[in-house]
């Protein structure tokens, strides 16, 4: 079996999940809370192609896509000037803040209907609804004017960093403090954590919970953060892994 993909549930009735593939059908791993998982890591290469339930196997070893499946959204560096043959984003875009914690602001641009579930995906813990224009060139290029002052990207690992922390409510609503949002949002993702878990590719543990596409895992009193696009490639092999892992120190 190999991972070729993950859900992180944002948006829709069903639990996050790995995809796991036997070299032609999908089948749906959920990662709902409490579930056990026993995997150990395998091999990894090029995840291939998924059209639906059926899946395209790659051999190449370059992962988690080979040149070959790789795809470069275009829209996602667009400052306002369209990257495309054709403008084609004729509907209202939210321009929103999102927050992670304790204290980096993003700016960010979705369509209007897709807000609450992008903020999901990315694991935002709070976030504010700034404006909706009509198109997204217009939304782009105010994007492009707020990031001057706040990032308009976050890492995994800085996302992870903020796990066991909340939000700095002073320096968020001083973010604020120069719009006039629409809407504002506080998410919860259903688990707390103690302290900082350990960052680790992981397949085998307790599942905590997840927070965008960053699974958390407990295993043995120590709690693993994994960031899901890192497993996907890996075949698995139905077994706990053996593997040697660091622990933290509140399981002495």
């Amino acid at each position: 079996m190999q991972v070729v993909g993950y859900e992180t549930g944002a948006g829709s009735e069903d639990p996050p999940a790995l995809l796991l593939s036997d070299g032609e059908t999908v089948r749906v791993e959920p990662l709902e809370r409490g579930t056990d998982l026993a995997y150990s890591l395998g091999e990894r290469r090029c995840a291939g192609v998924l059209d639906g339930t059926d899946h395209r196997n790659c051999p190449r070893p370059n992962a988690p896509y080979c040149d070959v499946h790789t795809h470069t959204w275009v829209c996602a560096r667009c400052t306002g000037t369209c990257l495309k043959d054709e403008m084609d984003c004729f509907e209202d875009h939210a321009i929103y803040l999102a927050a992670f914690a304790p204290a980096t602001f993003k700016v960010g641009v979705t369509k209007e209907w897709r807000l609450d579930t992008r903020l999901r995906e990315q694991g935002a813990d709070r976030a504010a609804h700034l404006r909706t224009v009509e198109d997204g060139r217009i939304a782009r290029r105010i994007e492009a004017e707020i990031a001057k002052e706040f990032t308009d990207r976050v890492r995994v690992p800085q996302k992870m960093d903020g796990l066991h922390r909340a939000v700095n409510t002073e320096q968020w609503e001083e973010a604020l403090a120069e719009f006039e949002p629409l809407d504002t949002f506080d998410f919860d993702y259903g688990f707390e954590l103690d302290s900082r878990p350990v960052v680790e590719t992981v397949s085998t543990g307790e599942v905590l919970g997840t927070k965008g596409r960053v699974l958390v895992l407990s295993r043995g009193g120590t709690n693993y953060a994994v960031d899901m696009r890192d497993l996907v490639g890996y075949e698995l092999r139905e077994e706990e892994s053996e593997r040697e892992l660091q622990s933290s120190l509140g399981a002495f």
